[in-house]
């Protein structure tokens, strides 16, 4: 194998490694978007807890339930990234094993690259279904939110039909 094609097929990896770290940086910034959440949630809890009026049953019930759909945002997410620098990793060993068979001439070895390559690819596969998964919890999650502010608007309205001044939502 001459040179170029030598460096030419080290570099291939490199496309993927741009695309796992794009991923990464993504699911930085949505794992941020969750602990914010998460840091807002317990504001709330805490100021109830101790200056402002008790949440009615109906806002614990939803901030409970959604700390369990953070909950498991949060470990897809870190599971996602953690496949993502696997597979980082595995493709920069890519890159070097081709290389290294190249320049070494190990014939024998040629199967080596392949193997870290598949694998890299894999785990970027697998990162992303994890992203998929995560997105679909963070979706059902804004739904029920949603729920809960459209049965609050309505409880809000009929409370100002009824002629009370102050609904308590």
């Amino acid at each position: 194998m001459d040179k170029a094609t030598v460096l030419t097929s080290m570099i291939t990896p490199a496309v993927l490694i741009s695309s796992a770290g794009t991923l990464v940086f993504s699911t930085s910034s949505r794992l941020s978007r969750v602990v914010d959440r998460v840091r807002s949630l317990a504001e709330t809890i805490e100021k109830a807890a101790t200056t402002g009026p008790p949440l009615e049953s109906g806002k614990r019930a939803l901030i409970l339930d959604q700390l369990g759909w953070l909950s498991q945002r949060v470990l897809r997410l870190r599971t996602a990234m953690t496949s993502f620098y696997v597979a980082i990793g595995l493709l920069v060993a890519t890159s070097m094993a081709i290389g290294l068979v190249a320049v070494a001439e190990l014939s024998a070895w040629e199967f080596v690259p392949l193997v870290f390559g598949i694998s890299g690819s894999a785990a970027l596969l697998w990162g992303s279904l994890l992203l998929i998964a995560e997105a679909r919890i963070a979706v059902t999650s804004t739904l029920q939110e949603m729920r809960y502010v459209r049965d609050a608007v309505e409880k809000y309205r009929l409370a100002g039909e009824d002629g009370n001044t102050k609904p308590g939502i």
